[in-house]
């Protein structure tokens, strides 16, 4: 009887390494599974990259009118607008990638079940893909910042990395989510429930200082709550950028990315056998 050699392709013993050192090694179907995302979105849509500018504009009317006119709502010293729309800028791009990466996994099963690469790569790449609507929707602040006179302040060069730091937790709990979502498909109805809830208990459409001292401590435990609390004195100089609520907010979301991405390479060899 021949003897035949066998090969065992899977994941390395490292999180890290699996997770990082990953990326940069199959960075080219990276870089194919993000273009695939984009075309995906924007092929055969009657208005294409238009839907990335319309969502938070309209959102932005719709809070304004009812949070800013009605209900009056303070917004630090900025225009309601500009102000919901500064917080919704951080907030759409996390919450798409945090809607996308969950079902990653299961819209990729094809790919999973055939061969293998570092499964994180998928919900890596909505991360990756959801940019380009943050960066189209950034142009709609940007006019509606000359349109109010609201200036722009020197701590704007703060604002990629508290972009990266949305992508470290978006990922970070994309992770935990779509690895859930293989096993139990009904977290991928539960997340838009989820996201809806979470918007609300963070400060997108009013300040953190509206809860006072008593209960605003609570914001910067919600990671994107620091974020977005830093987002806005960042990109207006109009207060001081809240360093040690951010600081608290980073070490939550880093918390979740770490934890994330341990439990994603814990049960990610399992994936093709289940999904």
């Amino acid at each position: 009887m021949d003897e035949r050699d066998e090969i065992i392709i899977e994941p390395g013993k490292s999180a890290v390494s699996m997770g990082l050192g990953g990326l940069w090694k199959y960075r080219d179907l990276l870089y194919f599974l993000v273009w695939r995302d984009l075309k995906v979105k924007y092929k055969q849509t009657a208005l294409g990259v238009a839907w990335a500018i319309l969502q938070p504009a309209l959102s932005m009317i719709i809070f304004s009118f009812l949070f800013g006119s009605l209900a009056n709502l303070p917004s630090d010293g900025i225009p309601y607008p500009v102000f919901v729309l500064a917080g919704l800028l951080p907030w759409n791009y996390f919450a798409s990638v945090l809607g996308q990466s969950t079902q990653s996994l299961v819209a990729n099963a094809n790919l999973i079940s055939k061969i293998y690469f570092p499964r994180v790569i998928i919900p890596v790449s909505s991360a990756a893909a959801a940019l380009m609507d943050f960066a189209i929707a950034s142009c709609v602040l940007i006019v509606m910042m000359f349109w109010y006179g609201a200036s722009i302040s020197a701590g704007v060069v703060l604002i990629p990395v508290l972009v990266l730091v949305t992508m470290m937790t978006a990922v970070g709990f994309g992770a935990w989510l779509s690895a859930l979502n293989v096993r139990y498909r009904d977290i991928q109805y539960a997340v838009p429930f989820l996201i809806q809830v979470w918007m609300f208990a963070t400060p997108v459409i009013y300040p953190r200082s509206l809860l006072g001292e008593k209960w605003g401590w609570l914001v910067y435990l919600n990671p994107m709550g620091g974020v977005i609390e830093a987002f806005r004195p960042a990109l207006f100089g109009n207060r001081e950028i809240p360093w040690g609520g951010l600081s608290i907010s980073v070490g939550v979301g880093f918390f979740v990315f770490i934890t994330g991405m341990a439990y994603f390479r814990k049960v990610e060899r399992h994936f093709a056998d289940i999904i």
